[in-house]
Order: C-alpha cells, then sequence, then structure tokens
C-alpha cells in the first residue's frame, strides 16, 4: 500500500511545481500518446530522457518516484515472462542464436527477450511519469486544471465542476484510506490474524476482516464530508469563484516546446527507423 504513490504530493518548490497545471496534463497526455507512438528503443531513449529533465528539475528524490514501480511489479513480472515464454518468432537483432531454448509450447528466443524488454521499459516510463503528476501538483491545483480544460463541455451541460470535485476528493481519500487499510491490518494481526501465511486462497480470505471495516469507515467517512459541506451551503458550482486564478508563464512555454519536441521527435524516429532497429 504504501508503494501507491497515485494521490500523494512531494511539498518542495521547484521549476515543475510551479508549471500550470493544465499543461502538466496535457503534458501527460502528450508524453503517453509518444509513449504509444515509440517502436525502437531510441525513440524510448528519448522518452526516458525527458523523465531525467522532469525528475531533475522537480527536486523528488529518485528513489520515491521509481517506488510507484513496486506497485506494479507482479504486472511487470507477468508480462515479461509471458512475452518471454510465448514469443515464438525468430527474427534476428544482433549476431547470435534467434531461439536459445524451446520445450512444447514454450519457448525463449532472441525477439522474444528483445520485445519483453521494450514492453517492460515502456511501462516503467508509463508509470513513473504518471506518479510525477501528483508528485509536483496539489489535488486543488489538478482539479482546477481539468475543471478549466473541460470549460467547453459546459456549454453542453455536462458536470464539469462535479466531476472535478469527485477527482478532488477521490485524490485526497486515497492516501486516507491507505493509513486506515494498514490500522486494520496492524489491528487484525494483534488479534491473532495469519494474513501473510498460506496460499493465495487463504490469504485472500483473510482480508476480508480488512475489507469489511474499510468499507464501513469509508462510507463514515463519505457522509461526515457531505454532511461538513451542507453545513457549509455548498451549492455546487454556481456562481462559485476562484481564490487563485491559473496563468500562463514563460515556464509553461518551455514545458510546451519540451513535449512538442519529443512529440515530434517520436514521430521521425518511427519513421525512419522503424521497429526495433
Amino acid at each position: 500500500m504504501k508503494d501507491v504513490s497515485f494521490g500523494q504530493y512531494y511539498p518542495v518548490s521547484s521549476f515543475v511545481h510551479r508549471v500550470d497545471p493544465r499543461l502538466k496534463i496535457l503534458f501527460l497526455i502528450a508524453y503517453i500518446v509518444a509513449i504509444f507512438l515509440a517502436n525502437n528503443f531510441y525513440a524510448l531513449g528519448a522518452c526516458a530522457l525527458v523523465l531525467v529533465l522532469t525528475i531533475a528539475f522537480s527536486h523528488v528524490p529518485v528513489r520515491k518516484v521509481f517506488r510507484a514501480v513496486r506497485g506494479i511489479l507482479f504486472l511487470i513480472v507477468f508480462t515479461a515472462a509471458i512475452n518471454v515464454l510465448f514469443n515464438a518468432s525468430e527474427d534476428v537483432y544482433w549476431s547470435g542464436p534467434a531461439v536459445y531454448w524451446k520445450w512444447k509450447i514454450f519457448s525463449v528466443t532472441q525477439a522474444g527477450i528483445v520485445f519483453s524488454a521494450f514492453l517492460v521499459i515502456r511501462l516503467v516510463l508509463l508509470v513513473t511519469f504518471s506518479s510525477m503528476l501528483t508528485y509536483t501538483t496539489t489535488p486543488v491545483a489538478l482539479t482546477d486544471g481539468l475543471e478549466s480544460l473541460l470549460t467547453p463541455l459546459k456549454w453542453i451541460r455536462f458536470p464539469v465542476h462535479a466531476l472535478a470535485l469527485i477527482m478532488s476528493l477521490a485524490l485526497r481519500m486515497i492516501p486516507i484510506l491507505m493509513d486506515e487499510t494498514e490500522r486494520i491490518r496492524d489491528a487484525q494481526k494483534a488479534r491473532g490474524a495469519a494474513m501473510d501465511e498460506g496460499n493465495i486462497f487463504k490469504r485472500i480470505k483473510a482480508m476480508i476482516p480488512v475489507l469489511i471495516p474499510l468499507l464501513l469507515s469509508a462510507f463514515r467517512r463519505a457522509d461526515e464530508l457531505g454532511e461538513a459541506m451542507e453545513s457549509r451551503c455548498y451549492m455546487g458550482g454556481k456562481q462559485r469563484t476562484k481564490y487563485k486564478k491559473l496563468h500562463f508563464t514563460w515556464r509553461d512555454l518551455i514545458a510546451f516546446l519540451l513535449i512538442a519536441a519529443l512529440v515530434t521527435g517520436v514521430v521521425l524516429l518511427r519513421v525512419y527507423l522503424g521497429a526495433f532497429l
């Protein structure tokens, strides 16, 4: 639970922290597009370079950034194993044997190892850069940025403010529920519950005494929050003003030029170099 970085904010003054949240959201979307457009390692190298620059100018510790990878470590290992064992292609990317090992439906090929490494790097870049959005942006700023980007939807009477409010509350509740889960688990272990023993089915069954109090706590917190908002005469997005107004600055121009250069470079590498070189 502690490896979940989504919803956590790292308070520090840096170049990335002061970038407009609207541009950060667009930056993340463009970065995800660039990652999936990349079809060779040079393009992934360009994406990795942008990630390194972002971490360097954000002053967020590298260990904290890559902690998000541990949360999906099982998915990374599972994806790598599936692609290594079931990729039967005999394409050769460098001098050496095309097939290293084969047994019935399983085979370890050069192409499988290369493709598996490519997918793992792509997944790690995607998760780590996505975590940078919440590490460098407060939930309130992120909500304001999302609401500002979705303003055109108000013309069709889409509840933009309600969606932004739900997102803000969800981001605030993630670390709270994580801490609540840890407390409930410690309390159950103190009463003799064996949650880390046995096979996967026994461990899932042992989580039931944790999930029920957690759900009750979540509903209680939601009810208390609703009563607090009503007692303060909250009326939704009608005639509400902003304490802090968003403005684009020279930092946003630099960030825009950087992501534009990244997307352009990935497209050129995709066109002129091809897949996996």
